[in-house]
């Protein structure tokens, strides 16, 4: 089973070949339909494992783009007591869905 971490956007991801998961939303060059993340912390292969210090040399996830999709809301509520102030304020962040392709090591 061969697996990898990798960091994207400050946050780290442990991932499978096959494995779908949403990642932020990014500027994409026309017609793009891979991402290939580089910053790979760890590989798991056949061949054993490698730790990078702190990145594995050479080592890279390729994945395929499935589109844009949206979080469910979340609501932000405000208020001063006895003031009869309160705000209510919706957020729904937007991610990038994604599929994992290959493990290159």
């Amino acid at each position: 089973m061969a697996y990898a971490v990798f960091q994207d956007s400050g946050t780290q991801f442990k991932v499978e070949p096959g494995d779908v998961f949403e990642v932020d939303v990014r500027p994409l060059p026309e017609g793009a339909t891979t991402l290939q993340f580089d910053q790979v912390l760890l590989v798991s292969n056949d061949s054993g494992l490698k730790i990078g210090q702190p990145l594995v040399p050479g080592a890279s996830v390729t994945a395929k783009i499935l589109g844009p999709v949206k979080a469910d809301k979340i609501f932000v509520e405000r208020f001063t007591r006895r003031k009869g102030f309160h705000r209510r304020v919706g957020h729904r962040q937007k991610y990038l869905a994604i599929r994992v392709e290959s493990i290159n090591a």
